[in-house]
């Protein structure tokens, strides 16, 4: 299979994202990043505080990670340590500037994406800002923090507000063959995405293959005391008509029972980091699941 005809669309937030797009930024145009925008924490929970913006969190570090140009990531990334601009991104303040501006996000990204040679593509899941609400027991919990803070999983998980997605990211849904969701933190980097409902109505009616990658290592939070198999099956409850064709993880995780669906357990460990993907290890697996017919036909 060459590489031309992969046409990959990944889903998630964080430095779980940043690591997959940074794997496959080979792929150019052919790449594309739908992220998470409904962190409520840090310094994007003080700009989503002061206004009703989106979280711009995630998108700064996918963006940075996808930079070519260091000093260009490292001042997204920096971090202001005094004053009261104490513990702000500048790359959250320029992008939060912008909107305030009445720029689209999706118009900021691609400004940002430009300038830094990027070309790959972002999207935000949304332009709308929302948050994560979870039900547990006889308890509604509103926001990420206190989701990742819950001490079991909840028995349900949805947004505060519908939104909806900007048609470029239902386009690049439309014509992938190739949907990864992961690595990240389960509830509060994959599953944001999936909880807007025409986001996950177009993965569902694609005919991508999709793949999930687990994380390598223990989540922390509310995720820490279950397993792969719990996760999914936690998410069949959530989104029953996303059907997973191949599942990538570490080769102590636990077996999965979703039916039609292939298990791969193999070493993807880097050697620094045991926890974090070893880029290379990640191509080789996601590229040996292509080629076995399982992600794709052209």
């Amino acid at each position: 299979m060459q590489l031309k005809y992969i046409n990959m669309v990944a889903i998630g937030g964080g430095h779980g994202l940043g690591k997959v797009l940074n794997t496959f930024s080979e792929l150019g145009s052919n790449l594309t990043g739908i992220v998470a925008t409904t962190d409520n924490g840090g310094s994007t929970g003080k700009l989503r505080n002061e206004t009703d913006c989106i979280a711009w969190g995630d998108l700064r570090n996918c963006i940075a990670h996808l930079a070519g140009s260091k000093l260009g990531s490292d001042l997204l990334n920096y971090r202001f340590k005094h004053g009261d601009l104490e513990n702000h991104c500048l790359g959250n303040l320029i992008f939060h500037a912008l909107e305030q501006l009445e720029v689209k996000p999706i118009e900021i990204i691609e400004i940002v994406r430009r300038l830094l040679r990027i070309d790959s593509r972002l999207y935000p899941m949304s332009e709308q800002p929302t948050h994560l609400m979870a039900e547990s027991g006889d308890k509604t919990i509103i926001g990420e923090l206190a989701v990742d803070n819950l001490r079991q999983m909840p028995e349900s998980l949805s947004l505060t507000e519908k939104v909806y997605a900007p048609n470029r990211v239902i386009r690049s849904i439309q014509n992938a063959n190739v949907i990864l969701l992961g690595p990240g933190s389960f509830l509060t980097s994959i599953m944001p995405a999936l909880l807007v409902e025409d986001i996950y109505h177009a993965i569902c009616l694609s005919q991508a293959k999709i793949i999930f990658i687990d994380n390598l290592g223990e989540e922390h939070g509310t995720c820490s005391k279950t397993d792969l198999n719990e996760r999914l099956n936690w998410l069949k409850t959530i989104r029953p008509n996303l059907n997973i064709d191949a599942v990538l993880s570490s080769e102590s995780a636990s077996d999965i029972d979703l039916s039609n669906c292939l298990h791969i357990k193999s070493n993807l460990n880097d050697s620094d980091v045991s926890y974090r993907h070893n880029e290379v290890k990640l191509r080789q697996a996601i590229y040996s699941i292509i080629s076995q017919g399982v992600a794709l036909a052209s």
